[in-house]
């Protein structure tokens, strides 16, 4: 018999926030690669515009090595920066193993840095069941 599997759902990354109209804002996203949903996001200074928060900062991204958002829905890949639902602000609680971080998030170090980035913003991390 074939395992059944589905695609993570809002209900998987968002496990409790304060008021939807406060803790959630459209943005834009980077264009380039697919976006899942539950990515770790943050915004580029010199544009506004939101990227996967990179371990370290890059060029053309600086300001997005500060984790400040979560993507609450997926994103297809596209060639121009698209507009997208993400929580931004908290009070709000996420699900740990539901957030995707970055590739050069690879540690776990990294991983909990991050987490502590999404808390200066009163989005908190959990481990959730």
């Amino acid at each position: 018999m074939s395992t059944l599997t589905s695609e993570p759902t809002l209900g998987d990354v968002l496990k409790r926030e304060y008021d939807p109209d406060y803790t959630r804002e459209t943005v834009t996203v980077k264009a380039g690669s697919a976006y899942p949903i539950g990515a770790v996001l943050g915004r580029i200074t010199a544009s506004g515009v939101y990227a996967r928060s990179p371990a370290a900062s890059t060029t053309g991204l600086e300001g997005a090595e500060i984790a400040c958002a979560v993507l609450l829905e997926p994103v297809a890949e596209s060639t121009t920066d698209t507009k997208a639902l993400a929580l931004v602000r908290g009070p709000a609680i996420v699900a740990d193993q539901a957030l995707v971080f970055d590739a050069s998030v690879n540690t776990d170090a990294q991983r909990a840095a991050k987490r502590e980035q999404l808390a200066a913003y009163g989005i908190v991390v959990r481990t959730a069941v």
